[in-house]
């Protein structure tokens, strides 16, 4: 039985299990994901007979902006349709229904699935308050560990 529901710190073991899939989440510990998750505003996940097999967490401030992060669906059940499953939760979700900007970054082969469930690329040229447009960068900072 499939059931797409809500993720609670309580599964976090579930989604750490899941990340090992993906080496650059091999290093997740479990404290952290139960931490993350209960830092986040909408996090869903679908099981299928009590495995945990497709996961997304969306971070938002339920007005402007809504952040999609972690979009995971298990290795070896990619391509049986959980990931529109997913997508498809993360959109209709009740709690994000007012949000103007639902969003989410992804690499570049990944763009054509990103399209199917609805997402358009984003035009990164903007207009500037002094004229002309400018171009938006993506900026990261890392904390030292």
């Amino acid at each position: 039985m499939t059931r797409v529901r809500e993720l609670t710190p309580d599964d976090a073991r579930k989604l750490t299990a899941l990340y090992e899939d993906y080496e650059w989440w091999a290093d997740s510990e479990v404290d952290d994901v139960r931490r993350a998750l209960g830092e986040t505003e909408v996090a869903i996940g679908i099981e299928e007979d009590g495995n945990l097999v497709a996961a997304a967490r969306v971070l938002t401030d339920y007005t402007y902006y809504a952040n999609v992060f972690d979009v995971i669906v298990a290795a070896d059940r990619r391509g049986e349709g959980f990931g529109e499953t997913l997508m498809q939760a993360v959109v209709d979700h009740p709690d994000l229904q007012d949000v103007a900007g639902l969003s989410l970054l992804c690499r570049r082969g990944l763009i054509p699935y990103y399209e199917t469930v609805g997402f358009e690329l984003f035009d990164p040229e903007i207009e500037i308050p002094e004229g002309g447009t400018e171009e938006l960068v993506r900026m990261t900072y890392e904390q030292n560990e």
